[in-house]
């Protein structure tokens, strides 16, 4: 049997926008619900059609397919529960919040909330945050750290479920284990049915008879857990990591949800962070400047000697290739970049100050105005070429 047109089964033309595609699929899926027609296969029937026909006019890609090709266009399969098969549970699931949790009608898909199969979605628990200070060596190196941290864990008395012993969980006797509360209700509309969670068991369909003297029936206990942390090398300040199943568990059953580490840089005192390489000032004398001299510096793990040449000039910038963090994506390692400043004393002694004046004159001592003498501009851009 050949299949129907699309647009004639919803009653729009090809130039339809989304909004009253929605429309026009809301009102004929009101007309044929399969609760507001108990027993008719004909309207079940026809409720599939539209809903496989909304299915493919509301995506873009597959509306396109369609225009061009036709049915063959979209290889004739509606998208719930396989090929040419329309599962009712499954167009529920996909169009269950076509009419809004607040409307009347929200509940001929189970207020949105109903899943395929009629299974229940896994409840999850709520996250943990933290916040983890690492000084300089950690964040170049990387580090394993282990930290306690308070949070909801499994009840090991009742397993979890909140009862005494672990004994079975009764089925709700308001809602009958279904989890929510269904009310049917006559309109000009036709009937309506509404569907709210239950007070009783608050959606979960299973009540505690005798309640565990552990948790009280949570089925859950704060704790003080000890947890190792792998924090990769070149981390940055305000990178969050997440670490998953280490948050809070939820009350009677469910997954953890997830520990969520927010970085802290440690100012170091001699070295500071500029993206993946490492800045250190470095204070010369003037006689070292000009004689030149090998000097100790910090760097990251330790401490090394450089040799700083004669005529070293102020501003100029040294480097120490790979001393910086390594890219936290693999992107390599950076530089310790060393940023020469000659020291000028304040004051000076008499003596100092009479063999200062016997070189105030000397031809080397004096500026050069072009040439070698390079502005610090100039020779950032050397070093960066």
């Amino acid at each position: 049997m050949a299949k129907k047109d699309y647009y004639d089964l919803l009653g729009v033309d090809k130039n339809v926008s989304a909004e009253e595609l929605k429309k026009a699929y809301r009102k004929l899926a009101i007309k044929y619900h399969p609760d507001k027609n108990p027993g008719d296969k004909e309207a079940e029937e026809k409720f599939k059609e539209i809903a496989e026909a909304y299915g493919v006019l509301s995506d873009s890609d597959k509306k396109a397919r369609y225009d061009r090709f036709g049915h063959e266009g979209v290889g004739g399969a509606s998208g719930f529960g396989g090929q040419g098969g329309v599962n009712m549970e499954d167009i529920f699931s996909q169009f269950g919040d076509i009419f809004g949790d607040g409307s009347p009608f929200g509940s001929f898909f189970g207020g949105g909330g109903r899943s395929s199969g009629g299974r229940k979605a896994v409840r999850k628990g709520s996250d943990l945050r933290i916040k983890l200070k690492l000084n300089v060596e950690e964040i170049a190196n990387g580090v394993e750290k282990k930290i306690k941290v308070k949070r909801y864990v499994s009840c090991k008395v009742c397993s979890g479920n909140g009862s005494k012993h672990g004994t079975s969980l009764q089925t709700c006797g308001t809602c009958q284990g279904s989890g929510q509360i269904r009310r049917v209700q006559q309109t000009m509309l036709g009937q309506m049915v509404t569907t709210n969670t239950c007070h009783t068991c608050n959606g979960e369909g299973k009540v505690v008879l005798d309640r565990c003297e552990s948790c009280f029936g949570e089925g859950r206990v704060l704790e003080e857990d000890m947890i190792s942390i792998k924090i990769p090398a070149g981390v940055a300040e305000g990178m969050q990591l997440s670490m998953s199943g280490k948050g809070n568990v939820p009350a009677r059953g469910g997954v953890a949800g997830d520990l969520l580490i927010q970085i802290e840089e440690e100012e170091h005192a001699q070295l500071k962070r500029d993206g993946n390489n490492i800045i250190y000032d470095l204070p010369l004398n003037f006689v070292d400047a000009v004689l030149g001299k090998e000097v100790e510096i910090p760097v990251v793990g330790g401490r090394v000697k450089i040799q700083i040449k004669p005529g070293t000039q102020a501003g100029e910038v040294l480097r120490l290739k790979g001393k910086g963090f390594k890219d936290i994506n693999g992107y390599g390692t950076g530089d310790q970049l060393i940023y020469v400043n000659i020291y000028t004393p304040k004051t000076v002694s008499s003596e100092e100050k009479s063999l200062l004046e016997k070189l105030r004159d000397s031809p080397n001592f004096q500026p050069k105005a072009s040439g070698e003498g390079k502005s610090i501009f100039d020779k950032m851009k050397d070093f960066f070429k």
